[in-house]
């Protein structure tokens, strides 16, 4: 029963480091931090199941131990088998769910974040090399606007504006290249290959997400400075400006 315990050991401590990678964006690094975090949760909840297995197949394993005075080595080899097939299983399903273009504007601005991210990453293998660079630029962005966003009115103009992009332009623009065959990528059509006209739209979307970005940063830039000049109104000088009290304990001696 010792080896049992050995063995699930370290088929634990691999989960573990399974999990620590995941975390950090998984061995196929992610483009945002929102869908490394849906990553992460996803795993977690297969290492919880993995937990819970390994824990119910050494108990069965002790309690039949226990009924006919030890389960001998085949009972320790069945058992070790059992824990490994659960861990493989389990490891390997369900998989990650990635979004439909349907789900990506449902929820708070921190999902539409994560799943845009994650749905983004699903599409990386069929794009060209310079759209792949903007996709991970545009992961970058979001994961900036999403922390930005959270304390936004869900309602407010930009937080709109921004679900419409994001949710809708976005996918749909990329969703119209995948529709192109791959042969005719590369070919010209309207001073532009399909190729191109996706670099070029990406970076439009890129350069709109800055924007936005730096709208809701003036917002609370102003709101800033608003705060602060009411408190050099309300409590004067600031303290860099006040004289020197050194001076003022000098004269006080003399």
């Amino acid at each position: 029963m010792s080896d049992l315990t050995k063995d699930s050991d370290r088929i634990m401590s691999a989960a573990g480091s399974s999990l620590r990678v995941q975390r950090e964006g998984g061995r196929r690094k992610s483009i945002g931090k929102g869908s490394a975090e849906i990553k992460a949760q996803h795993l977690m909840r297969k290492v919880k199941r993995i937990v819970l297995a390994i824990g119910a197949i050494v108990v069965a394993a002790m309690v039949a131990g226990l009924i006919v005075d030890g389960i001998g080595f085949l009972g320790v080899m069945l058992a070790f088998l059992a824990i490994v097939a659960a861990t493989v299983g389990f490891a390997a399903f369900p998989k990650i769910k990635v979004p439909k273009r349907a789900e990506l504007t449902k929820g708070s601005a921190a999902q539409l974040v994560g799943r845009t991210e994650l749905w983004l990453e699903a599409q990386r293998p069929a794009l060209p090399p310079p759209a792949v660079t903007l996709v991970d630029q545009i992961g970058v962005q979001l994961d900036a606007l999403g922390l930005q966003l959270q304390t936004v009115d869900q309602e407010h103009p930009a937080a709109r504006e921004v679900r419409k992009l994001v949710g809708e332009h976005l996918p749909e623009m990329v969703d119209s290249y995948r529709k192109v065959p791959a042969n005719l990528r590369t070919e010209k059509r309207a001073g532009a290959t399909p190729d191109e006209q996706l670099t070029q739209g990406l970076g439009n979307i890129s350069k709109e997400i800055d924007s936005v970005t730096r709208q809701l940063a003036d917002g609370a830039l102003d709101d800033l400075a608003i705060k602060n000049r009411y408190l050099d109104y309300k409590y004067g000088e600031t303290p860099d400006a006040l004289p020197d009290q050194s001076g003022a304990d000098n004269l006080g001696e003399n």
